[in-house]
């Protein structure tokens, strides 16, 4: 088994960011980066990485205003994409031309902007609950476009934010982890230091970053023709993995990718959002799968 290691790189983003980042597995092998989600860090692959750095170099970064990462100056007016910005700057900092990506959640439209800039740079793609689809918007997000459709800093603003004041809490983040179609038989697989350290790491004092991550979602739905034409044209191999009862990314996501990469593998798990707390075993080997198949890194 390689071992985690972890690193930060300083990036000429905004004023500044120290990205931190875990890494395993032979720098010489095939590279697959994990982009996390919201609330949450690098932290959440800490199951997965064992089980594939032993095939692939695996990187996982804290993207920008998430776990360890540092972003100097006002992080106050963050967007996508800034983050989109780290990555393509993470990438070139360690000299990485080409890759796989697991995306999920936040780490969706941060890797498909990037596909946006570099066409040719991801050679794989694997979902899991990573959306870029209208379709795959659950009820979750109603209160989130009501406040799209207002102006930040005007009392319209104001007004609709206050619903998701709850969004922020610790509870709302255990509820993550814990609803959203976690099946209860297997509740005690999830250790509670998972959204107690994504609370007081991501949330806690860190509402006006979080905020502005989810005002500025709606510019990624703007963008979701874009990201399905990309999927389109590089016909780049998709799979999909999704827990089956998140209620905020719903499985019409997942499926909806059989439109545009003609050759979409998906899977619906009897999972929830965060669906590697559970079911970590069966989305490794379908990942393993999947890439043996493709035939990922082959000379």
């Amino acid at each position: 088994m390689s071992t985690t290691t972890y690193h930060s790189v300083h990036l000429a983003v905004r004023q500044g960011i120290d990205l931190a980042y875990a890494e395993a597995g032979d720098r010489t092998a095939p590279t697959l980066i994990l982009l996390h989600g919201f609330p949450t860090s690098s932290n959440q692959y800490r199951h997965l990485i064992p089980c594939l750095s032993d095939k692939y170099h695996v990187l996982a970064p804290d993207l920008p205003g998430f776990g360890s990462t540092v972003v100097h100056g006002d992080s106050s007016n963050l967007t996508f994409s800034d983050l989109a910005d780290a990555l393509e700057g993470f990438v070139d900092a360690l000299g990485v031309k080409t890759f796989a990506v697991y995306i999920f959640d936040y780490g969706a439209p941060t890797a498909l902007r990037f596909a946006l800039r570099r066409p040719g740079a991801i050679t794989a793609l694997i979902s899991q609950n990573g959306n870029a689809y209208t379709e795959g918007l659950g009820d979750f997000w109603a209160p989130v476009k009501a406040l799209w459709a207002t102006e930040r800093g005007t009392p319209a603003f104001d007004a609709a934010l206050a619903p998701l004041a709850g969004v922020l809490t610790l509870e709302a983040t255990k509820a993550q982890y814990t609803g959203h179609g976690t099946p209860a038989d297997r509740l005690d697989r999830i250790d509670p230091a998972t959204y107690t350290l994504d609370y007081y790491q991501n949330l806690a004092g860190h509402a006006d970053t979080q905020v502005s991550l989810f005002y500025d979602y709606r510019n990624n739905v703007g963008l979701y023709p874009q990201f399905q034409a990309w999927l389109r044209d590089s016909r780049v191999p998709v799979l999909a993995v999704w827990g089956a009862g998140d209620e905020i990314f719903v499985p019409a996501g997942a499926e909806a990718f059989k439109r545009d990469a003609a050759d979409a593998e998906v899977h619906l798990l009897d999972g929830g959002h965060f669906l590697l707390e559970t079911h970590v075993d069966e989305v490794a080997a379908l990942i393993r799968a999947f890439l043996e198949r493709i035939k990922f890194g082959a000379a």
